[in-house]
């Protein structure tokens, strides 16, 4: 899952708080119930610009390098390193994951997976705390039409953590041509992970991906609406 930062629910350093940006195959956000084939490796780039920006002040930015890799057929592991920047201020997490699919029916297009994502603070550790994301999820495909995803998660933390520690995730893809798919998924709950992104995912050439969306923060709708909003763009790759 792409973790990235965010603003006003999260978790606060000098008032910038922390979002996801995913350390597995993901939707956007979301883990899907896919992995990384054994002996493969996935490699990944998000770019994640505040717009708009808040009135009047800096916008913030991040950008998460990632990698998976598959262990098995049914295990990837991965890390990525999530840093964000607003007016001069940085912060950075260095994300362990590990996902297991432990039930797979291509015919019948189920599948079904379990997970943990691990968030450690690499700078400003005396205000972020070390806390993690467990996670178990399901899939249905239709032939030749969408994907429906559909779990739930929890927050292993203490107090710090702000906002609810725990919710449902859901995610939806569904192909518009043999290359293009509309995609979208949501995270519940006002807190770091709580972001509607949809958007467009595109197939390309030489094991490539690229997927542009736009995503909105839970606590963005509240009266008066806030500026926990970002482009969400990531390019990945497949190799070897």
């Amino acid at each position: 899952m792409r973790w990235v930062l965010g603003l006003a629910v999260g978790l606060s350093l000098s008032g910038i708080a922390v979002r996801p940006a995913a350390a597995q195959s993901t939707i956007f956000n979301i883990p899907s119930t896919d992995t990384v084939a054994q002996g493969k490796a996935y490699f990944e780039f998000d770019y994640l610009p505040q717009v708009p920006g808040p009135d009047g002040g800096d916008r913030f930015q991040t950008s998460t390098p990632r990698i998976i890799f598959g262990v098995s057929p049914q295990v990837e592991a991965g890390v990525n390193v999530s840093n964000f920047s607003q007016g001069g201020a940085t912060a950075s997490l260095f994300q362990p994951d590990v996902k297991y699919k432990f039930y797979a029916d291509d015919a019948q297009g189920l599948a079904a997976s379990a997970g943990f994502v691990w968030y450690i603070p690499i700078n400003h550790r005396d205000v972020q705390p070390t806390f993690g994301l467990v996670y178990a999820n399901v899939s249905k495909k239709i032939k030749d039409g969408p994907r429906f995803t559909v779990g739930g998660y929890g927050v292993p933390a203490g107090d710090s953590f702000a906002g609810p520690k725990g919710g449902v995730l859901a995610g939806y893809e569904q192909p518009i041509t043999p290359k293009v798919s509309f995609v979208a998924d949501w995270f519940s709950g006002k807190n770091f992970f709580g972001y509607f992104t949809p958007g467009i995912s595109i197939t390309l050439p030489a094991n490539g991906l690229l997927n542009i969306g736009y995503s909105f923060g839970n606590d963005s709708f509240q009266d008066p609406p806030n500026h926990n909003r970002t482009l969400f763009v990531y390019y990945g790759i497949t190799f070897p």
